[in-house]
């Protein structure tokens, strides 16, 4: 097979959408490149696989292992929104996607930053959350279409992957998105747990920003590199039994139980 030069992950593009015209040195770019795992990427990107094949292949191609316990638990009928939490930013998100879209034949919708969005092999699953400018609707519009639709919902409501907190691994705060749109397109929710952490570096960069008060999230743009430090290890992905969105009721508020399904989804936790 001739092997395809494209590029598919193109920092100067990515670099350029986010920052605009604004000039940044070339060894900056260089460095961003070499963190990003540009050229690691676009090799395995030239293989041609596309959808949940994609990133099954990648899993195989730096040698993960994951485990998928409690597939019992998802009912045989049924619209649903499998929350998750985030502990290593592209690994559990990219094995979720790719597993929801095999047992669902494609049919699955993933909220998406831009550096995700940039992988086109996915792209048949992914909203845009993190973009801006002339678009003919609103990311709201595209959310809200989406939890209509019969597609199978997986979200991340941390929004971002978890950080080191009073010494534990655990998610930032949850957006109650998930609830509401769950709750007002009757979509029950099923609780997903993912093992794992990034390096003590991802962290460190993390608590550094937060203590200076950089809101650019620098640790993100690790995360590419901590993908691959994650080669040879093995993991586990835990389904939970399904949170009927009937009982989200006024007698508790929105904040409150975003806080219960985030409990459901830790007592998933397994050593």
């Amino acid at each position: 097979m001739q092997e395809n030069k494209s590029v598919t992950i193109d920092v100067d593009a990515i670099l350029k959408n986010k920052f605009g015209e604004r000039k940044i040195p070339g060894p900056i770019r260089y460095l961003i490149r070499r963190i990003l795992h540009q050229d690691d990427f676009n090799e395995y990107f030239c293989k041609g696989d596309v959808g949940h094949e994609f990133v099954e292949g990648f899993i195989r191609y730096i040698n993960v292992r994951i485990d998928v316990i409690g597939q019992e638990n998802i009912p045989d009928q049924g619209r649903f929104t499998f929350v998750s939490n985030h502990p290593l930013g592209m690994l559990d998100a990219g094995f979720e996607t790719a597993w929801l879209a095999r047992r669902y034949n494609g049919n699955v919708a993933v909220p998406a930053n831009d550096f995700m969005m940039s992988i086109k092999q996915v792209g048949a699953y992914l909203i845009p959350v993190n973009k801006v400018g002339a678009q003919e609707r609103s990311l709201g519009e595209i959310l809200n279409d989406a939890f209509r639709s019969d597609r199978q919902m997986l979200f991340f409501p941390a929004g971002s992957c978890s950080r080191q907190i009073n010494g534990v691994i655990t998610d930032t705060p949850w957006k109650k998105t998930f609830l509401t749109r769950s709750r007002e397109t009757q979509r029950d929710i099923i609780p997903v747990w993912f093992s794992g952490q990034n390096s003590k570096r991802f962290y460190r960069i993390a608590k550094w920003c937060k203590r200076l008060g950089i809101k650019t999230n620098f640790a993100m743009y690790t995360l590419p590199d901590e993908l691959f430090r994650s080669r040879g290890k093995r993991y586990k992905m835990v389904i939970g039994k399904p949170i009927p969105y009937t009982i989200f009721t006024p007698d508790k508020t929105d904040s409150q139980w975003v806080s219960y399904v985030r409990d459901q989804v830790y007592s998933l936790k397994q050593d």
